[in-house]
């Protein structure tokens, strides 16, 4: 009974021998597919390359770095032969920053000046034309007298003016702002005598005695926003000048950048109130008695190009002393500036001029020293200019690209254009 009992208990649990192995063969075959799945043996080719690449990456970049080494080494061993052409890319550069600077500030300066007409201001800047230099007469409201002395001496009037400008590239006008009653009779007298002469340049400045060293800079600002010249030249209207020998002059300093050319002087900064030329700042410059620094006398100088550019770039910051010759002079400290003393442009009147006329050096200006110009200019300016004139056809046949100086006789020799 036990025995049968214990065979019907198995045979109601035991699965078929068959369905038995069946399921075995189904667990293997399903364990082989996801074990090979999930640990697949990577190829042996790609292991290879994989290698191979990273070999070949190594191998660059020791190559690379020995050639950066290299570099290095060759760049420490030529920095000397180097320095002249890295000198030359820096001032290449820093010419165009000023270039760059120079161009942005004068179509500021066109925009914004009311004074300078609609068709000045429709003129690209850049395509503008090139010119020897611009004169500039200082003159004032009550100087109708000196102006026309000027105009019937050294000065051309009409065709002879804008003659001048076309074929020798010489802008000359007479330099005067505004009163401080805008519009009044001084102003209308003044557009009077410009619709009949066409020789001022207007600027955007208040006339004054006091106020001299602002017109100044404000000249030279606006002198180079509107003309394209390589030198920049300010004149009294009490002054004799000889255009060809000027132009003459200035041609000899044509390939300097920064040059400041005039009659150098050194007085001493007065301290004194209510005595002429007095100086409130002279403390500034030591102990009183005191001289101030090297500057261009003011009767008559001239400046070039890049430093007429910093003078328009910098206006906002330049300091104004009370004498504008000094406060030109000051602008220049601490720049790379080249001073010339060229005595030709302060001579005296008859008869320290007309000796060295006759003697072959012909003076650029001439003035008198006691009274910082020709005393009674209007009454002898014209003697000046008969004694101490150069010949009538010296401006119109003068080349101003080539000039050569005897360093004996300082002599000037002109070449006549054909």
């Amino acid at each position: 009974m036990y025995v049968k009992n214990r065979g019907e208990y198995a045979s109601k649990h035991v699965l078929p021998k068959k369905l038995a192995i069946l399921l075995c063969f189904a667990s293997f075959f399903a364990g082989m597919f996801f074990t090979n799945r999930m640990w697949m043996v990577p190829d042996a080719k790609s292991i290879v390359k994989k290698t191979s690449r990273t070999g070949d990456e190594q191998h660059v970049d020791c190559d690379m770095k020995i050639k950066v080494l290299k570099n290095e080494d060759n760049s420490s061993r030529g920095i000397s032969g180097s320095q002249h052409s890295i000198e030359t890319v820096d001032k290449a550069i820093s010419d165009l920053e000023i270039k760059l600077m120079a161009a942005r500030a004068e179509r500021e300066t066109v925009m914004k000046d009311t004074i300078i007409s609609e068709d000045l201001k429709n003129v690209e800047l850049t395509s503008r034309r090139k010119y020897l230099m611009v004169i500039g007469i200082n003159t004032a409201f009550s100087s109708r007298k000196r102006r026309d002395s000027v105009r019937a001496t050294w000065m051309p009037q009409g065709e002879k003016l804008k003659q001048l400008e076309e074929e020798r590239g010489i802008i000359i006008r007479f330099v005067i702002g505004h009163s401080s009653t805008s519009g009044g009779i001084l102003d209308k007298a003044i557009e009077a005598e410009e619709s009949m002469h066409g020789d001022f340049l207007r600027l955007q400045h208040v006339e004054g005695y006091l106020e001299l060293s602002a017109k100044t800079k404000t000249y030279f600002a606006t002198a180079v926003s509107l003309w394209d010249a390589e030198f920049y030249v300010k004149v009294d209207d009490d002054v004799h000048v000889n255009l060809a020998t000027l132009g003459m002059t200035l041609a000899e300093h044509r390939k300097k950048p920064r040059v400041y050319i005039g009659c150098m002087k050194s007085g001493p900064g007065l301290a004194r109130k209510g005595v002429k030329y007095h100086e409130p700042e002279y403390w500034k410059f030591g102990e009183v008695g005191n001289k101030y620094f090297r500057h261009a006398t003011g009767q008559l100088y001239a400046i070039s190009k890049d430093l007429a550019t910093y003078i328009l770039i910098n206006q906002d910051v330049l300091h104004k002393y009370a004498n504008e010759d000094v406060s030109l002079g000051s602008w220049f400290i601490g720049l790379d500036v080249e001073h010339v003393d060229d005595r030709r442009l302060c001579c005296g009147t008859p008869p320290d001029c007309e000796w060295k006329a006759q003697a072959g050096n012909i003076c650029v200006a001439s003035f008198d020293w006691k009274c910082s110009g020709i005393c009674r200019s209007v009454e002898r300016i014209m003697e000046v200019h008969e004694r101490c004139g150069e010949d009538k056809n010296a401006l119109w046949t003068a080349n101003f690209v080539q000039t050569t100086r005897s360093s004996s006789s300082g002599k000037i020799h002109m070449r006549v254009q054909a």
